[in-house]
């Protein structure tokens, strides 16, 4: 037996074959875009990359989407797609058959963001503090470098807190990037503040730009907009991605 690494879609697969044996008519199968893991229970799991997945269906013109319930808040930010909630196998077989129809899932109102570290919790670091407020003013790149212990990421993680919120194009691109790392929180679908990241100085080329075996992950450079990076690494890595300049 063969184990595919991307489960994303075991629960379209699941209702295509329903659809040939005739358990389910095919034209309600034909009408949706449907994303989920099945568990050998007959579950529907949360899966990565929902939001990416949502906004090519709308782009292909698709408008109804069954998404597993602990990602269906992250596809209700996708405007002008319906959106539908599922459990379980059972559930989806239901609504093809016309039986039990599932409910739509509304988008609610986002959360707010969690405070992050501030810079007014800094005592010194005057030369420090006056690079991270010109930076974060006039939108440039800021190094910062000394010896360990010297405060520079200490510094370089109040960065965010200076900007201004993500608008919603910005928001949706960072979330889907997290999407797909599977770093999204499940109580705020939505990320409304530029992310920053601290590799470590020993990451390896795959941890900062992307990469792995199977299923390719986004590395640290893709994840931030703010990056706190050792320039002394073994293995120096110079990537740039034109949607997020902004870099620590």
């Amino acid at each position: 037996m063969y184990a595919c690494p991307n489960r994303d879609f075991d629960l379209a697969l699941a209702a295509a074959v329903l659809a040939a044996d005739g358990a389910v008519p095919a034209e309600s199968v034909g009408r949706l875009v449907l994303l989920g893991e099945l568990g050998l229970d007959g579950s529907v799991r949360a899966v990565r990359g929902v939001l990416p997945a949502v906004l090519a269906a709308a782009r292909a013109g698709h408008p109804t989407v069954v998404v597993p319930a602990g990602n269906a808040g992250e596809a209700a930010l996708v405007e002008g797609v319906e959106v539908l909630a599922v459990g379980t196998l059972a559930e989806v077989v239901a609504h093809l058959a016309g039986r039990t129809p599932l409910p739509r899932h509304t988008r609610g109102s986002l959360p707010p963001a969690p405070p992050g570290p501030d810079l007014g919790d800094v005592v010194g670091q005057p030369i420090g503090r006056r690079a991270v407020e010109v930076a974060a003013a006039g939108g440039h790149h800021l190094f910062l470098s000394g010896p360990p212990g010297a405060g520079k990421t200490m510094l370089a993680e109040r960065l965010p807190g200076l900007l201004p919120a993500l608008d919603e194009q910005e928001a949706l691109e960072v979330t889907a990037i997290h999407s797909v790392a599977g770093t999204l929180p499940p109580d705020a679908p939505l990320v409304t503040r530029p992310t920053f990241e601290a590799p470590h100085h020993s990451a390896t080329m795959a941890a900062l730009v992307g990469g792995g075996s199977g299923l390719i992950r986004p590395g640290a450079l893709c994840r931030a907009q703010e990056c706190d990076r050792d320039p002394h690494a073994r293995r120096p890595v110079v990537a740039r991605r034109p949607a997020m300049e902004s870099s620590a």
